[in-house]
């Protein structure tokens, strides 16, 4: 399976937090939000790091509906070629 990067921003006035990050790294990324929500020199919000927190897992339930989807489709394809072997 291909490795994939996913690109997360926020823009905020003159700031702009940019993180990268793959699909094995998202425990990762949360603790940076977190860590990022605590330094007092960045205008960096727990409430951002909450929004951007739900935006991750948005976006990883719909990767893993996609994969699950792809892997009925292939099931699918399985057992009809079986069939049409069989027939």
């Amino acid at each position: 399976m291909e490795k994939s990067i996913n690109v997360l921003a926020l823009v905020k006035y003159s700031e702009r937090y940019i993180f990268l990050y793959d699909n094995n790294s998202i425990r990762e990324l949360f603790n940076t939000l977190e860590r990022y929500a605590k330094d007092k020199e960045l205008n960096f919000t727990y409430y951002d790091a909450v929004i951007l927190t739900q935006k991750i897992r948005k976006l990883e339930k719909e990767r893993q509906e996609e994969i699950e989807r792809e892997r009925k489709k292939e099931n699918f394809r399985i057992i009809h070629r079986n069939l049409l072997e069989f027939l």
